[in-house]
């Protein structure tokens, strides 16, 4: 067998037919039976060549496939050129839809290595004006999944850039932070929170990114957080005040279960059905009691408390029979 610097490229890549192939299905299954001559370590080689030449959507696709599922290093500068160098990639895919489609496989490629590497290229495209959205979408979602601290800055720039127009680069930005994890982030977070935008804009749905990546951040107890989670609580989504509730519920500040207990008496019912689930979760199944036995409860939190509490009878019914077996 070939030495791995002396691989026959350029012959396998003829024989697979990789540019201008007749028929990308018969490229791909010419493709697949190089595993029967060449092991792993050579495969990963000769398949990183085959995404630099080739200019067909099916075959890339195909061979990103492959690439993701060995998570080689070597493949690294391959997936990075593609994706910052979208100029010399739009040669070979010239079809604008599939050269985006590309490029995002690329970044979720990269997300799946956990390289760091690939950090300060993701960033890049995420911080280009001129880059496509979905793309800086893709981009987002790879920091968070890489989760390397160095991208939490340059995430909070993005949340507090004025001049992104996509609100929806911004949610992906607020989910990476929350995914990473890292408590300078809380900040940026907490800012979104004392916004003053209106109910029908789509910052609605950045208050619920930011509130759902605070969840996931062990951040200190600070009375600015504890405010715009009071705020929150007073927002005209019932998806956002849902959120915050979660919050309030993970926080384990001893104020949570009062502002949680006002919530019983929201109009939205969704609302009041996870503000009974969240005190059984600070309080246990006393609280399903009061809440039941209390004549100012409404209809809707005496319903799911019920609910609750028959589930948990239930359960022990069921744990007792498994012990008597």
């Amino acid at each position: 067998m070939e030495e791995k610097e002396n691989l026959p490229y350029e012959r396998l890549a003829s024989e697979c037919e990789i540019i201008d192939p007749q028929s990308p299905k018969d490229s791909i299954a010419k493709i697949n039976a190089l595993n029967i001559k060449y092991p792993s370590e050579y495969l990963v080689l000769i398949y990183n060549y085959f995404f630099e030449k080739s200019n067909s959507y099916e075959i890339l696709t195909f061979l990103l496939q492959k690439i993701d599922k060995y998570k080689d290093k070597s493949s690294r500068p391959v997936l990075i050129d593609s994706l910052i160098m979208k100029d010399k990639l739009s040669q070979r895919v010239t079809d604008n839809e599939n050269l985006t489609r590309i490029r995002i496989n690329i970044a979720k490629v990269l997300a799946n290595t956990k390289d760091s590497q690939a950090v300060y290229p993701l960033l890049y495209c995420l911080n280009s004006k001129e880059e496509n959205y979905k793309v800086k979408l893709s981009c987002a979602d790879a920091l968070g999944k890489i989760g390397d601290k160095y991208a939490v800055l340059p995430l909070m720039n993005v949340v507090e850039d004025e001049t992104e127009s996509s609100v929806y680069v911004k949610e992906s930005a607020v989910h990476a932070l929350g995914m990473i994890g890292d408590a300078k982030a809380v900040d940026s977070l907490i800012t979104i929170l004392e916004s003053k935008k209106g109910f029908l804009d789509k910052f609605t749905f950045l208050k619920e990114r930011a509130l759902e990546a605070l969840n996931k951040i062990n951040y200190k107890k600070e009375e600015r957080v504890f405010n715009a989670l009071i705020k929150s609580l007073r927002d005209e989504s019932p998806r956002v005040r849902i959120n915050a509730i979660e919050v309030l519920m993970n926080s384990e500040d001893e104020r949570a279960e009062g502002l949680i207990r006002q919530m019983l008496k929201d109009a939205n019912q969704e609302v009041v059905q996870n503000a009974v689930i969240a005190l059984y979760n600070i309080s246990g199944d006393k609280i399903l009691n009061e809440i039941i036995q209390d004549e100012n409860s409404s209809d809707t939190a005496r319903t799911e408390a019920l609910k609750l509490r028959d589930e948990l009878n239930d359960e022990e019914e069921e744990a007792g029979q498994d012990n008597d077996e």
